[in-house]
């Protein structure tokens, strides 16, 4: 099975926030026991600031390769794997756990769908608003003495909130998509919850008090596509991730996916990828 990756804060650092240099970043992985070049599925935010350089990493089967003046938005959930240049490269990671933010930002910005969004390139004003942001925010993360705890933790939580604002009005810049709507984050945080329970639209809408159009419109609006298939692609994506990182035998991915029986599972992942489970498999490994 994939790894999973808990939060876990450098002594003296505050609590649900880890701002790490990414030319550190593997002597730290190495000493909490991880292998960084391993993959690994993160419980966690992860921003990343690259200065100079150029970093690889692999988020859920994408090669990216972020650069000077990028940004990359790693989401809990997502499986990743760094890559070449990570100790030459000068930037830094921001890293917390979906509880840390206010709830205010929390609702606002860091519920997103959990498929990969690439680096982005920012420039002019929001650039320069983003490195402000993270500037300000590594002072204060720097500066724990100057306040009591409870006080240093809300400057914290509020200077977070700045850049993660920032942040997604810039991936939203990019990407020209519209600010999903409250409809569209409770059915995306409800299929989270139970994909591997049910693919059907229809308990979605019962358990949330909508109507299947309204969660088809909702969806469409928000990321171009149906509320059905949806569904379908964070089961397909969920399967991915276990066939082409994990040793879970395909039947076993299929009963943790909700399938009656393996043939039931592979007619499904065939339809929407063109692949068998096996096929995939090998294919992934061999990439």
């Amino acid at each position: 099975m994939i790894r999973e990756l808990v939060f876990r804060h450098t002594a003296g650092s505050p609590p649900g926030l880890e701002l790490v240099d990414l030319a550190a970043l593997a002597e730290r992985a190495l000493r909490h026991g991880n292998d960084p070049y391993a993959p690994l599925r993160p419980a966690f935010h992860q921003l990343i600031a690259v200065r100079s350089g150029r970093i690889g990493v692999w988020v859920d089967f994408t090669a990216y390769e972020p650069g000077a003046g990028d940004w990359l938005w790693i989401r809990p959930g997502q499986v990743q794997r760094w890559g070449p240049g990570l100790t030459e490269a000068d930037g830094v990671v921001v890293a917390f756990p979906p509880g840390f933010p206010d709830s205010a930002t929390t609702a606002a910005t860091v519920v997103d769908p959990t498929f990969a969004r690439g680096p982005i390139s920012p420039a002019g004003p929001e650039a320069e608003g983003l490195r402000r942001a993270l500037d300000h925010l590594r002072y204060e993360y720097d500066s724990s003495s100057q306040l009591p705890l409870e006080a240093h933790l809300r400057a914290l939580r509020h200077l977070l909130a700045v850049l993660v604002e920032r942040l997604t009005a810039a991936y939203g810049s990019e990407s020209g998509r519209a600010v999903p709507s409250e409809t569209f984050r409770r059915f995306h945080r409800a299929v989270e919850r139970d994909f591997a329970v049910t693919r059907r639209v229809e308990d979605y809408a019962a358990a949330l008090g909508y109507s299947r159009r309204t969660l088809t419109r909702a969806t469409e609006a928000a990321i171009g596509m149906s509320a059905k298939r949806y569904v379908d692609e964070r089961v397909v994506l969920e399967a991915k991730r276990e066939l082409a990182q994990g040793d879970l035998a395909v039947g076993a991915v299929a009963e943790r996916l909700g399938f009656a029986g393996a043939g039931d599972f592979t007619k499904f992942f065939r339809q929407r990828t063109g692949a068998t489970p096996t096929a995939f498999r090998r294919r992934a490994r061999g990439a």
